[in-house]
């Protein structure tokens, strides 16, 4: 047994054949195919269940869609920044109807709060543009870029009440080179998303991740 204060993130081998994963993006959905090939490949022992998106256009439905996935747009509310009540209710419920046992946010432009980190504690990945703790919120590309930084990259972490604070789980660098513009960077963080993000969430498929206070520890395995 984990001693006081270690939470063993573990597969529900018994319950369900693969893990249930539910993808929330507001954008084009890149990070959302790479998680479907790389379940369709075996390399994570997993199915995405649902994707969800606040914006009724984004490209992610489509994509979703394109790959046979069940994929649905939910308002999000008045607010900007965040889901209002009602739609973080139906957002929980949408996901839970799912049998959804992890949440994976792929370029989701809101913060969630309360009742909807309360629904899957510590079962909400986020993956931001850059080497956590430095340099979050929007366009952390540009910000390392414009800071001077030589080493760039992307975070995987568990999401919390604030902005990209939650408990890191793995990182990739990616050197930032002499010539690079923002969307050189950009790009090439995002192939090195497409690489981690797969990886995390097959760690956690298999219960490969143990969490003691903010530590995250890999198992081997």
């Amino acid at each position: 047994m984990p001693g006081k204060g270690v939470l063993l993130i573990e597969n529900h081998v018994n319950a369900q054949p693969l893990y249930r994963i539910g993808i929330l993006g507001s954008g084009k959905g890149s990070n959302m195919v790479a998680i479907a090939e790389a379940c369709a490949r075996g390399d994570v022992p997993a199915e995405i269940a649902l994707v969800i998106s606040d914006v009724a256009e984004a490209g992610i439905l489509g994509r979703a869609r394109e790959l046979g996935l069940e994929a649905r747009f939910i308002p999000p509310g008045p607010y900007r920044t965040k889901l209002d009540e009602a739609a973080e209710r139906a957002y929980v419920a949408a996901l839970e109807q799912a049998g959804v046992e992890l949440v994976a946010l792929a370029g989701f432009m809101r913060i969630l709060k309360g009742e909807f980190l309360r629904a899957f504690p510590l079962r909400i990945l986020n993956i931001h543009p850059a080497l956590l703790p430095a340099f979050p919120g929007l366009e952390a590309w540009k910000q390392a870029l414009d800071y001077g930084a030589r080493v760039a990259g992307c975070t995987v972490h568990f999401v919390d009440a604030g902005v990209d604070t939650g408990p890191i789980i793995a990182q990739e660098a990616v050197p930032v080179l002499d010539d690079d513009t923002p969307a050189t960077l950009h790009e090439r963080i995002q192939h090195a998303e497409r690489r981690l993000y797969p990886a995390v969430i097959a760690a956690l498929a298999q219960g490969r991740i143990q969490v003691r206070g903010r530590r995250v520890i890999w198992k081997s395995g």
